[in-house]
C-alpha cells in the first residue's frame, strides 16, 4: 500500500512546500509528482496536503504521514545497504562546520557508514571560512556549512531563522550597548547581527570570540554576552530570547569543486540530501 517511490515523492513535496521544487529535487515532471501525490492519497484514503495556486500545506494526515514516511525509507535504506555488496570504493575528505558535528552530523555519518562500509571518510570539523578556502584548494571533497556571501552558487539545502540565545536569567536592555559572543570574522553570523543591530540603531560590542561552538556556548553559560544561532542548531542549555531584532535568515549549502559530486561524494551528498529532507519537514511544522 505505501510504495516507497510514491513515500519519496511525498516527502520531497512536503520538505519543499512545491509541487514545483519537489520535481526539480527529485529531476521528475510536475504532473508525475501530482500523480504519486494522488496515488498515494487514494492508498491511504486520506487528503494529505492543502493546496491552492499560491500555497502547499500538510493536513494533520499529512504531517502524520511525515513521521511515517521517514521511518519506512529510513528502514528500506538501511536494509539494502545492509544487504547490498558495496559497488562505491575509496576516499571521501568531508568538511562540516561545527554546528553540525554537534547536532545532525553523527546520524548523517552513521547512515552512510551503514550503506558504504567500503568508503574511508576523513573528516574536517572547522569554520564556514576555512572549509570554503580548503575546498578551493582542493583539499576537501564537500563541504556542508552555512552560505558563505558569494562563495557558493549553489541551492540551499534549507534555510532557518537566526535566533538570539542566552539562558533563562539573561536579560539585554537595548538602552544599552549590547555585548555579543561570535566566532571571529569572517564571519557569516556576526555580518548579519551587526547589520540586524546597525539597523535598528544600537549599539554593541564583542566580547567574547571563540573557533569553536562549546566556547561560544560556554560564553554565552557564563553570562559574558548574547549570541545568535540557527534556531534547528541551538546548542543545549541556550534558550530564545526576545527584545532584539531579528537577524534574518541563513541558508545551509552543501558544496564540492565539481557541479556535480562523483563517486564516494555524490554518496554522502546524497545521504545528506535524505537528511535535509528531514529538516525541511521538520521547519515547517514548527
Amino acid at each position: 500500500m505505501l510504495d516507497p517511490v510514491l513515500l519519496k515523492t511525498f516527502l520531497a513535496v512536503a520538505g519543499t512546500r512545491s509541487f514545483t521544487r519537489a520535481a526539480q529535487r527529485l529531476t521528475l515532471g510536475q504532473s508525475t509528482v501530482s500523480q504519486h501525490v494522488h496515488k498515494l492519497e487514494l492508498a491511504v484514503s486520506q487528503e494529505l496536503f492543502l493546496r491552492d495556486t499560491h500555497s502547499v500545506e500538510l493536513t494533520p494526515a499529512g504531517h502524520a504521514m511525515v513521521g511515517f514516511a521517514t521511518g519506512i525509507i529510513e528502514a528500506i535504506d538501511t536494509a539494502t545497504g545492509y544487504f547490498a555488496k558495496p559497488e562505491v570504493h575509496g576516499l571521501i575528505r568531508f568538511g562540516a562546520s561545527e554546528d553540525f558535528a554537534l547536532s545532525g552530523l553523527p546520524d548523517v555519518l552513521r547512515r552512510f557508514r551503514a550503506g558504504h562500509p567500503a568508503v574511508d571518510l576523513e573528516l574536517t570539523v572547522d569554520l564556514g571560512d576555512a572549509l570554503c578556502e580548503s575546498l578551493a584548494a582542493g583539499r576537501l571533497d564537500l563541504v556542508l556549512s552555512e552560505r558563505l556571501p558569494g562563495a557558493f552558487r549553489v541551492s540551499p539545502l534549507w534555510t532557518d531563522e537566526l535566533v538570539w540565545a542566552g539562558t533563562e536569567t539573561t536579560a539585554v536592555d537595548p538602552a544599552r550597548r549590547v555585548p555579543l559572543v561570535a566566532y571571529p570574522p569572517p564571519s557569516t553570523t556576526l555580518n548579519r547581527v551587526s547589520d540586524s543591530l546597525r539597523r535598528a540603531g544600537l549599539a554593541w560590542d564583542v566580547t567574547c570570540t571563540s573557533t569553536s561552538l562549546n566556547g561560544l556556548r560556554m560564553a554565552v553559560l557564563s553570562g559574558l554576552g548574547v549570541a545568535a544561532f540557527a534556531r534547528g542548531l541551538l546548542p543545549s542549555g541556550l534558550c530564545e530570547l526576545a527584545g532584539l531584532p531579528t537577524p534574518g535568515r541563513v541558508d545551509f549549502v552543501l558544496s564540492s569543486p565539481r557541479s556535480a559530486p562523483d563517486g564516494p561524494a555524490a554518496a554522502l551528498a546524497a545521504v545528506i540530501g535524505g537528511a535535509a529532507l528531514e529538516v525541511n519537514s521538520a521547519l515547517c511544522t514548527r
